[in-house]
């Protein structure tokens, strides 16, 4: 993973800026940028029944991307309601898809299983069940993310005890995690507990000689916003006090622009490898009849990130134009 220096690496004000909304309906957005040319896109349907590729030589390609159903939700038993949050992970020359999902007869009944494919192809190869991610302790767990630092793969997710924490675990393979899992985050701020007390949504961007995690908190409606984590990058990771927590959020609602609830992101680099992108959700409007979670119009959004001179990232504002 690239830890090299991106202070100077600053979006330009002549590049042309992303198509906003990028994809119209999908929540929970995950683009891969792969070693063979593609971009790669997955993310929540509205009616959380099944996971789904995009493929693009280009990110604003993927607004008309082919869109192909790699996996259904069971009829019966585990995996079979609420498919949330998938992410693409490319790992030792394997795909891997990470979701979350209730049992069809209990939809809140949410862990997360994993998914292989070993084709050059995910979108067109064979997909297989992994299974489960058995996690220390059993409870609603969701919206894990994988990454590797200094020769170690590890896990971060959210899971529940009495309220929705962060966790990280180190990993035996990609769908087992091994020794104990620490928690690194709790909604302890103002921000992060209106609505549901939540931390969730974790996202890993090594920098500048740190380990930045970007969360998302709150309830899932305008009040969603995100948060950072940072640790050293030569620091135990496993360690609770190796990880600081920025006390403001560093995205949140823009009414100016139309973007509500901006948040569960992911981070890409841009066509000519020059800066990181953000991608996130949001809604063009505040007012949700009903639960939020089954309000389909949260947009996939993509912008690109400044970074500060003390090396920290600057998301600048929801709708900005980067």
């Amino acid at each position: 993973m690239d830890t090299s220096i991106h202070v100077n690496e600053q979006p330009s004000n002549s590049t042309p800026a992303y198509p906003n909304p990028l994809i119209l309906n999908r929540a929970d957005p995950y683009i891969l940028k792969h070693t063979d040319g593609y971009y790669y896109f997955t993310a929540s349907v509205p009616e959380y029944d099944r996971i789904i590729l995009r493929r693009s030589r280009t990110i604003a390609g993927l607004a008309d991307a082919q869109e192909t159903v790699i996996w259904r939700k069971h009829t019966a038993g585990e995996m079979g309601n609420h498919i949330w949050a998938p992410e693409l992970h490319h790992i030792d020359g394997k795909w891997y898809i990470y979701f979350a999902a209730g049992e069809a007869e209990n939809k809140w009944a949410i862990r997360q299983y994993v998914l292989e494919c070993a084709e050059d192809n995910p979108c067109e190869g064979t997909w297989t069940e992994k299974g489960k991610i058995v996690m220390n302790f059993e409870s609603f767990t969701l919206d894990a993310t994988t990454f590797e630092h200094r020769g170690e793969r590890y896990l971060v997710w959210a899971q529940i005890d009495e309220v929705s924490d962060l966790y990280i675990a180190k990993m035996s393979n990609p769908w087992t995690i091994a020794g104990k899992q620490i928690r690194i985050a709790t909604p302890s701020y103002e921000w992060e507990r209106h609505g549901h007390k939540v931390n969730e949504g974790p996202a890993v961007l090594i920098r500048n000689g740190r380990v930045f995690i970007a969360y998302s908190a709150s309830a899932t409606d305008d009040r969603y916003c995100m948060g950072l984590l940072t640790a050293a990058e030569d620091s135990d990771l496993l360690d609770p006090a190796s990880w600081t927590k920025s006390p403001e959020p560093i995205f949140r609602s823009r009414p100016e622009a139309e973007e509500y609830g901006p948040g569960h992101n992911s981070f890409t680099r841009d066509e000519t490898d020059s800066c990181d992108v953000i991608v996130y959700h949001a809604r063009s409007y505040k007012d949700i009849p009903g639960e939020p979670l089954y309000d389909p119009n949260r947009h996939t959004r993509v912008k690109r990130i400044r970074w500060n001179e003390d090396g920290t990232p600057d998301l600048g504002l929801p709708g900005d134009g980067w």
